[in-house]
């Protein structure tokens, strides 16, 4: 299929409507078989249970342009096996993971005109989601369920390269103990919203939230997992019930273990015992790792050794490892990359 006419390398991170989204509706207890349809638009019922009580869920993950020339996806199993996960938390029925990664395969197969070609700097990137569709006033779960897959061609998250972060320890919590900070809902991110207005209007790029409990453990930031270096070259990872399990951060620490030979943790971190590592990266599918230099606490500043110029070192080989990865230049673990065509 021939790509459409689009200036690949000034794509921004934003929607571009594509020709083709996937659709199947639960209904009777049962999903029905899914179709490929031109229509982006959704029709819901003024009482549906996604605007009243907010029951949705979602996923992001990316297909690209492999050095060897293939389009391919990125683990979306893993993608399929935490939808479920968050399915189950929100007491909506689970899509099934094989036609999840089906939807995912069919999605970017009808919009192949949309892949960036490789070296490009930019992906296409998909959002499969799912949300109760039925009218429902009094509180408690749908009975009818739409699940939707559309995908966009998106550019680099950072144009002219990673420049390590400023965030801030934020007064806000993303989650409440014991709720739902480990499953990807809808209602966790506009949770943040307030939050990363403000860090903005601050002069911030985003927050460092504190475990609701004690505030004083390292949990995440409102789209992204922390990952940290010691000065001794290890890493680093807080380890919490109420954090995303991102797929990217996983990827990161099977690399750093079995790729570069690295001595990884994965623990509670204290807020206390920041200001000792020697860099700090924000792990998710958009950026893969977004470096941070500096930290501020409530007017303390921490400094990460690494600075304020450029990605630490090994934070910069930890990325050029997965994006290697992900690209074809570096050899895969079996199953990370599904090949679409």
């Amino acid at each position: 299929m021939e790509k459409k006419n689009i200036d690949w390398s000034n794509l921004g991170f934003g929607y571009v409507r594509t020709d083709k989204r996937y659709v199947s509706n639960y209904k009777n207890g049962a999903w029905d078989e899914g179709v490929l349809t031109e229509d982006s638009d959704i029709v819901l019922n003024e009482c549906a249970c996604v605007l009243q009580y907010a029951q949705t869920i979602f996923e992001g993950l990316k297909a690209y342009t492999t050095e060897q020339g293939r389009i391919v996806a990125f683990r979306p199993d893993l993608n399929a096996e935490r939808m479920e996960s968050s399915a189950k938390r929100l007491e909506m029925p689970v899509f099934p993971r094989e036609r999840f990664v089906e939807a995912i395969t069919r999605v970017v197969a009808a919009n192949t005109a949309y892949v960036p070609p490789y070296g490009s700097g930019a992906t296409l990137y998909l959002r499969p989601y799912m949300f109760g569709s039925n009218s429902v006033i009094g509180v408690k779960p749908a009975a009818e369920y739409q699940f939707r897959v559309f995908c966009t061609p998106v550019g680099p998250y950072f144009k002219g390269g990673a420049k390590p972060l400023t965030i801030r320890v934020s007064d806000f919590d993303r989650a409440a103990p014991h709720g739902t900070g480990n499953i990807k809902a809808g209602l966790n991110y506009a949770m943040s919203l307030h939050a990363i207005v403000s860090a903005h209007e601050e002069g911030y790029d985003e927050n460092m939230y504190l475990d609701p409990g004690t505030r004083s453990r390292v949990e995440e930031t409102g789209g992204a997992n922390f990952l940290f270096v010691t000065k001794d070259g290890g890493v680093v990872t807080p380890k919490s019930d109420s954090i995303l399990p991102s797929i990217t951060r996983r990827s990161l620490v099977y690399v750093a273990k079995e790729y570069l030979g690295l001595k990884v943790e994965e623990r509670e971190v204290l807020l206390s015992e920041v200001e000792d590592f020697a860099e700090c990266g924000l792990c998710g599918t958009a950026a893969v790792i977004s470096p941070v230099g500096k930290i501020v606490d409530h007017g303390r500043e921490i400094c990460l050794p690494s600075g304020m110029d450029e990605m630490g070192p090994v934070t910069r080989k930890l990325y050029d490892t997965l994006t290697g990865i992900q690209m074809g230049r570096i050899e895969a673990p079996e199953g990370w990359i599904h090949v679409i065509e």
